[in-house]
């Protein structure tokens, strides 16, 4: 299956001082349309603090309302955002080549002096991290059939990245924040800033760790191997956050049940995983299914990558067109097992942490779940970035 890029008609052009390395990367992309500044502050109403719907290191996220009467999402760049301008490009050039029912819509951008602005559809529910994980009140009610609809959904976008979309991407930071809602509780998989693009003539990437701690695929955040299996580990952590309601990370509980991962991976082997499903469903669930899920769960985040299933298989299994083989279960790769991993400056790490930047930067995870970049140190303590081997396999 093709990509179906989508135009939004003549591009508009700006008048005011601009990145000249900006403006010239956008003219090679002829599927989004240019907002002036102007017009993005009248349909914000001046980035009124009322129409503010996010807040992160990467700056401000507005409602607004755009001239053809569309409701948008206007994400505003800080001047000190941790978003660069690789980032900046890469998402506009990631989202602008691909559409599907599970991934957010990119309506255009805006580039005057140093104003870097992403224009996205607006999305009624905000995150995951936001309503379902979230320490804030939500009105919406997470029942068993939206919670299934939800994963299902994730899974689809996930598998069209990885397996139909040309080149082929890995998002590396699929995580509950980076997970929006629509009007229909329908998911949207959004922030693509860290994403990578594998031409199908490829055989590796080379690339810095980038991605979320509690998220990050543990051959992935040690040694920097970047594969699709990493999008797929971190997608099960998910997957059990989304059933059980809980975080995948929670210092407050007792030492023994601090990591999700590892809760999910004992009660397998007592076989008592539906003692797991959220609490707050107060029992009306399918039983079944909710296991099911949470062991594909446990396949998705194994510590081998190359037993963890490829997403169009993820999908299968969730929707109960293929049956999961409990054989191939082996005990995943346990974030504790790599928490203590020494990311300190002056070590040969280069960090770099962010915020979310979904449309609420509040994650209901804990200091553990911050966003970051870095290259791993080498026994001679200099900085090195990882050439990983990418297997179209995997």
């Amino acid at each position: 299956m093709t990509c179906f890029p989508f135009s939004f008609g003549k591009k508009v052009r700006y008048v005011e001082k601009h990145d000249p390395d900006i403006d010239e990367e956008l003219s090679g992309i002829q599927n989004v349309r240019i907002f002036t500044y102007k017009e993005l502050r009248a349909a914000s109403d001046n980035f009124s603090p009322s129409n503010k719907i996010g807040q992160g290191g990467f700056g401000s996220v507005y409602k607004g309302l755009l001239k053809d009467g569309s409701v948008a999402a206007i994400k505003v760049l800080s001047a000190e955002s941790s978003q660069g301008v690789k980032e900046f490009m890469t998402e506009i050039n990631v989202i602008s080549e691909i559409q599907h029912e599970n991934l957010v819509k990119l309506y255009g951008c805006c580039v005057e002096g140093n104003q870097r602005i992403l224009v996205y559809n607006y999305l009624e529910n905000n995150s995951l991290a936001q309503t379902l994980l979230g320490s804030g009140h939500s009105n919406i009610f997470f029942n068993w059939k939206t919670r299934s609809k939800i994963c299902i959904g994730i899974a689809r976008g996930l598998a069209y990245l990885h397996e139909e979309a040309r080149p082929h991407i890995v998002h590396r930071d699929i995580k509950a924040s980076n997970i929006l809602l629509d009007r229909d509780l329908t998911p949207k998989i959004s922030d693509f800033g860290l994403a990578k693009l594998i031409p199908s003539y490829m055989t590796h990437v080379s690339t810095r760790v980038a991605g979320t701690i509690g998220y990050l695929a543990p051959e992935y955040a040690i040694r920097g191997q970047l594969t699709r299996k990493a999008d797929i580990y971190s997608f099960g952590v998910l997957l059990v956050e989304i059933v059980t309601g809980r975080c995948h990370t929670n210092t407050r509980l007792p030492i023994g049940e601090q990591f999700l991962l590892e809760t999910t991976w004992e009660l397998y082997q007592q076989r008592e995983l539906v003692g797991l499903v959220d609490v707050s469903l107060d029992g009306h669930f399918d039983a079944e299914e909710a296991c099911r899920f949470l062991k594909v769960g446990l396949l998705c985040t194994q510590d081998t990558s190359k037993l963890r299933p490829q997403m169009s298989f993820v999908v299968k299994m969730l929707t109960g067109e293929m049956d999961i083989d409990e054989s191939k279960i082996t005990k995943p790769g346990m974030i504790s097992d790599f928490m203590d991993l020494k990311i300190r400056e002056g070590k040969g790490v280069d960090t770099d942490t962010k915020a979310s930047s979904s449309y609420n930067a509040s994650s209901a995870s804990d200091s553990q779940s911050n966003t970051m970049s870095y290259a791993a140190s080498t026994s001679t303590a200099t900085t090195s970035t990882f050439t990983a081997k990418y297997d179209q396999t995997l």
